[in-house]
């Protein structure tokens, strides 16, 4: 028998979408049947990839974003539900890294990653989840009460790594964030759940796979290999589908065995 998830009548607004993780996810959902909304600083990099969801049928908006600064967040929610209707998915994706020992941070290295992965996706997840939450208790417009908000965390939130300890620091918060959401804001129908992605190919990390430090890498994991965007396709489908009620406050890991 097969199994589709339709998203169909839904808006997922994507924080990071103007490259990497968040463009696939912004794409997937889309294929779903989802209204997407395209959210990050780089407006141009968004409009391209509106194009090329529109292109292959489906139906995306574009707004900037600055996740670090709380009047953004709130101009863009407001003007993402303006143009596309209430949002039923978040998609929690900005995130930003520094490699260096602990030693050699600097407090603004510590504040540029924690303002974007902690602070930054926290607010973020609170003005989209205010809006939920006054639809569940009918005190706003919206079809869909309750909602999905997919917080990105990784699995080095899970699992300590070299050189990148204040990112692991950030993203360790985001997991234990995602439960505190869970348990205050699932008696209003919205289901919060991180997905903690292992090594994924993208365009900011590609070269590094074919240095030697990167090789070293990855003869160092389970299977010897990185995963693609699309193998997290999945996971973030099953968070994001209507049949998900039961599934919330679950830390997803998404890294072919490397935390085992």
């Amino acid at each position: 028998m097969a199994y589709e998830i339709d998203l169909s009548g839904r808006v997922a607004f994507v924080t990071g979408a103007s490259s990497g993780l968040g463009a696939q996810f912004a794409k997937t959902l889309a294929r779903a049947g989802a209204g997407v909304v395209l959210a990050a600083r780089r407006v141009e990099r968004l409009k391209t990839l509106r194009a090329e969801i529109e292109a292959a049928g489906g139906d995306a908006h574009v707004v900037g974003l600055d996740v670090t600064d709380p009047a953004s967040i709130a101009a863009a929610v407001a003007h993402a539900e303006t143009e596309m209707g209430a949002i039923d998915i978040l998609v929690n994706n900005s995130g930003v890294s520094t490699t260096q020992k602990l030693v050699d941070v600097k407090p603004e290295d510590y504040d540029y990653v924690m303002d974007t992965n902690t602070r930054g996706a926290f607010f973020v997840a609170q003005a989209v989840a205010r809006r939920m939450i006054a639809r569940a208790k009918g005190e706003a417009p919206g079809t869909f009460t309750g909602g999905r908000i997919v917080n990105v965390a990784s699995m080095a939130g899970l699992r300590v790594l070299g050189q990148i300890g204040v990112y692991a620091m950030s993203k360790a918060a985001v997991v234990h964030m995602t439960r505190a959401m869970a348990l205050e804001w699932g008696r209003f129908g919205i289901n919060v759940n991180a997905l903690c992605p292992g090594y994924i190919d993208t365009e900011i990390n590609h070269h590094h796979w074919q240095t030697e430090a990167g090789q070293k890498l990855v003869n160092m994991l389970p299977r010897k290999r990185v995963g693609k965007p699309a193998d997290l396709d999945v996971v973030l489908m099953m968070l994001c589908a209507n049949e998900s009620h039961f599934v919330n406050g679950a830390v997803i890991a998404a890294d072919d065995g490397f935390g085992v």
